[in-house]
């Protein structure tokens, strides 16, 4: 019985995804390449390991105990490109790392060009995904790394698969268009129109408890997910926001109008990465030189956010 790996990890997705469709997608093949490779696989074992008798496809018993096989491989495959790195000293390939706007171009984009100069051969492949979906691909292996938010009012939620590393608090500041008056008070403020976050974001989250607070359900005339058109509607007198300091940086002086009100609290921002499940149970050395470069330039951030910050009214 020869068993061609590549074919294996073919196999691996669809258990790992679900089905032949979401496993195309992660692999970047065509369902009709996964479905001709699952036959050759299929010839090779002499076994049928695919179900095709429901709507949706499934492992047979014989697919389920291959799979497993196929995952200890992938493993084993990982553990072989750590140990050749450490060999051979030299850091290089792919990491796929996911994160939300306002952290690809504050903190993505300067750990890329110090990656750049000081370790040519790391290449990072940035995907704008966040939220649930994120730590989705994070688990099934499809991104590396990834970089999430959260109000600090929250605790992190405990999750043995996966490793968080703080890197940043990034205060929250209340923006409203630049002709409307501070309010008198915290409670005042959350009786203007907002723009809102979604709920599953930070800034939703910071409203959500500020409202709780103060017992006043916030009237979100708009809910926007980027900061840029939430940060435009304020400017034109659409509405007033809650925004972290990072979305600052890319505003013009005067644009929109700082409130005074500093009870807003803060999200956290992590690097999250999967727990080794390999022998050595150490890190990536690629990943760890990459949050290295993230840390770096989340450094330089405070820095720059500091003077900043300190102009505002």
């Amino acid at each position: 019985m020869d068993i061609d790996p590549r074919r294996l990890r073919v196999l691996h997705e669809v258990a790992r995804r679900g089905g032949v469709m979401r496993a195309a997608e992660a692999l970047y093949l065509t369902p009709s390449a996964v479905s001709q490779q699952l036959a050759q696989l299929e010839r090779e074992v002499g076994l049928a390991l695919i179900d095709r008798s429901q709507r949706r496809v499934s492992l047979t018993p014989a697919g389920r105990v291959l799979a497993g096989y196929a995952e200890r491989v992938e493993e084993e495959l990982t553990e072989a490109r750590k140990e050749l790195t450490r060999f051979t000293e030299r850091l290089a390939g792919p990491v796929r790392i996911a994160a939300f706007p306002t952290a690809i171009k504050h903190m993505l984009v300067p750990a890329m060009r110090a990656l750049a100069e000081r370790h040519p051969r790391i290449t990072p492949v940035i995907h704008e995904v966040y939220g649930q979906p994120a730590l989705q691909e994070l688990r099934l292996g499809a991104v590396d790394l990834l970089i999430t938010e959260q109000d600090m009012s929250l605790p992190v939620p405990a999750q043995p698969s996966l490793t968080v590393r703080p890197l940043h608090v990034d205060e929250f500041r209340v923006v409203l268009p630049p002709d409307w008056p501070e309010p008198e008070s915290t409670a005042d403020l959350m009786r203007l129109p907002w723009v809102a976050a979604e709920p599953d974001q930070a800034c939703g989250q910071a409203l959500d408890r500020l409202a709780g607070i103060h017992g006043v359900e916030p009237r979100r005339t708009h809910v926007v997910t980027d900061f840029s058109p939430v940060l435009a509607l304020v400017a034109a007198g659409h509405g007033v926001a809650i925004v972290p300091s990072l979305a600052l940086l890319d505003v013009p002086e005067g644009e929109v109008r700082v409130s005074d009100v500093r009870e807003v609290g803060a999200r956290r921002l992590d690097a999250v990465t999967r727990v080794s499940r390999t022998r050595s149970g150490e890190p990536d050395p690629v990943q760890a030189v990459v949050i290295g470069a993230i840390e770096e330039a989340t450094e330089g951030l405070r820095a720059a956010l500091g003077p900043r910050l300190a102009t505002q009214p």
